[in-house]
C-alpha cells in the first residue's frame, strides 16, 4: 500500500489533500454492465469516492466539473465521441486531472500520440488483461499519486526492438524499467525484486543515463523512461 500512495515529487495532488479527502473518481464507460461493476468497486473501496458515472461524452462534460475529480476512468470508444479527445478537453478545464484509459483494444501506443506535456497524466489498462480488482485499484492509486501506469500484462509481453537504447539495457535494468513502467515506486520495485532501495535507485539512475534522459526540473524522468520503453518495444506475434 505504501508503494501505491507514495506521491511523486511535484505530482498533481498533494499527499495531504488525498489523505484528507480520499481519491475522487469519475467513470466514463458506455457498457452498462462494466460501468456498474466499476461503480460497485469504487463505492466498496475505503478512501475512494465516486463523483460521477457517465455513459456518454456529453454527460461527462456536464457532470465532471473542474476540481470535482482527481481521476477519470475513461473508455476510449463512446457512442458520441472519443474518450481520448474527451479526456484532453476535461484536462484543459482542470490541469490536475488524471486519466486512466480502460480499453479493449490493447493499444498502449495511443499514449504516444497525446500532446507533449500531457502524456504523463495518463495511464492505460487493457480490459482484456486487467484481471483483478486489486490491479485496477493499484493503477488508480498510483496514477493519482502522480505516476504513469502501463498495463502489467501488456508490459510483460513487450520485447525491446533490436538496435534501440532499451534493448541495450542489462537484463536487471530492463526488469527495473518494466516495473517502473507499471507505476511502482522505488520501494515497490525493491520489494518486488528483493533488493535494497539504494540498489533500485542506482539502477534507475543508470537507466536514465543509458536512455539519454537528462535532468530537467520541468519533466518527470520516470514518465520519459516509461514512454521510451513504450516507443522502443513491441510484442511477439502470437503472445
Amino acid at each position: 500500500m505504501a508503494d501505491e500512495t507514495e506521491l511523486e515529487s511535484g505530482s498533481a495532488r498533494s499527499q495531504n489533500e488525498i489523505a484528507r479527502e480520499g481519491i475522487r473518481v469519475a467513470i466514463v464507460e458506455d457498457n452498462n454492465l462494466f460501468r456498474e461493476m466499476l461503480v460497485a468497486t469504487i463505492n466498496a473501496t475505503p478512501g475512494m469516492t465516486l463523483v460521477a458515472s457517465c455513459a456518454t461524452a456529453q454527460a461527462a462534460r456536464t457532470q465532471i466539473l473542474p476540481g470535482s475529480a482527481h481521476i477519470v476512468l475513461m473508455d476510449i470508444s463512446l457512442p458520441d465521441g472519443n474518450g481520448i479527445a474527451l479526456g484532453l478537453s476535461l484536462q484543459r478545464r482542470d490541469s490536475k486531472l488524471r486519466v486512466l484509459l480502460l480499453s479493449a483494444h490493447n493499444a498502449m501506443e495511443l499514449l504516444l500520440d497525446l500532446p507533449q506535456g500531457m502524456q504523463g497524466k495518463w495511464s492505460y489498462l487493457s480490459k482484456n488483461s486487467c484481471v483483478s480488482v486489486t490491479m485496477l485499484l493499484a493503477a488508480i492509486r498510483r496514477t493519482t499519486a502522480g505516476r504513469q501506469v502501463l498495463d502489467p500484462g501488456l508490459v510483460d509481453k513487450a520485447r525491446p526492438r533490436v538496435g534501440t537504447s532499451v534493448a541495450a539495457l542489462s537484463a536487471r535494468r530492463y526488469e527495473v524499467l518494466r516495473l517502473l513502467a507499471q507505476g511502482l515506486s522505488n520501494a515497490g520495485i525493491a520489494e518486488r525484486l528483493g533488493i535494497a532501495d539504494k540498489s533500485v535507485q542506482n539502477h534507475v539512475n543508470s537507466i536514465y543515463t543509458e536512455l539519454g534522459i537528462d535532468p530537467d526540473p520541468n519533466e518527470n524522468p520516470r514518465v520519459i523512461a516509461t514512454l521510451r520503453m513504450l516507443e522502443e518495444t513491441g510484442t511477439i506475434a502470437g503472445e
